[in-house]
């Protein structure tokens, strides 16, 4: 470490002639590779900010105790774009009812399966979905059963108690994805990378083979 500071600190400035200076050669060298840095940083960095990676601050209580208020979440634009989302994972998508709004969720139900919700509980296909992620007193209310189609999954809040979710605006048509949570960045102490949990259901293992 002190080898590196003092390699660091010993390398001199640059130093001008006074011709040099007066004919301003140096400095305006200086400025022009500033600016090609520049350039180089922000086509590098601004499509990475806007296509592959977008931050996003948590609001409500919807996916508590997953998610807080004001937590900062770096979510990934670009995996869903050579994969399929798997059950378990949390998604940012666009709000059917008004796409301008973000909402996040963690996916629940898959293209093609049949989705109950009855007696406070959850099926797959007629299998009764253990959820690690829930505290053992959290109760899934309604009464549906659907099936989705192709392009469509099955959504809820991990605070079912406190979450619009498929059970009152429906299926989440595949269009509506921003992209999968990646990172937590903030608060410090919680900082995270998320991988989707493991379930005990069949049709999860078939779903990824």
């Amino acid at each position: 470490m002190s080898e590196n500071k003092e390699q660091s600190t010993g390398s001199a400035l640059p130093e001008f002639t006074p011709q040099e200076v007066e004919s301003g050669g140096s400095v305006k060298d200086f400025f022009v590779e500033l600016l090609q840095v520049i350039i180089i940083a922000l086509a590098i960095i601004i499509p990475v900010r806007y296509f592959f990676i977008t931050p996003f601050y948590v609001k409500g209580a919807s996916m508590v105790p997953t998610f807080h208020e004001s937590e900062y979440l770096v979510v990934d634009e670009i995996s869903y774009r050579f994969k399929e989302p798997v059950r378990g994972e949390v998604i940012v998508f666009h709000y059917p009812r008004n796409e301008k709004e973000f909402f996040i969720k963690r996916i629940i139900g898959l293209p093609g399966e049949t989705v109950q919700i009855t007696g406070n509980k959850v099926y797959i296909n007629g299998e009764e979905l253990s959820e690690p992620y829930l505290d053992s007193e959290t109760k899934t209310t309604g009464e549906i059963v659907v099936t989705l189609q192709t392009d469509e999954f099955f959504v809820l809040g991990d605070n079912r108690s406190f979450s619009l979710d498929s059970r009152a605006f429906g299926p989440l048509k595949e269009r509506y994805i921003v992209g999968r949570t990646w990172i937590r960045g903030w608060p410090f102490d919680k900082i995270m990378i998320f991988e989707p949990p493991q379930y005990e259901l069949p049709s999860q293992v078939d779903s990824q083979s």
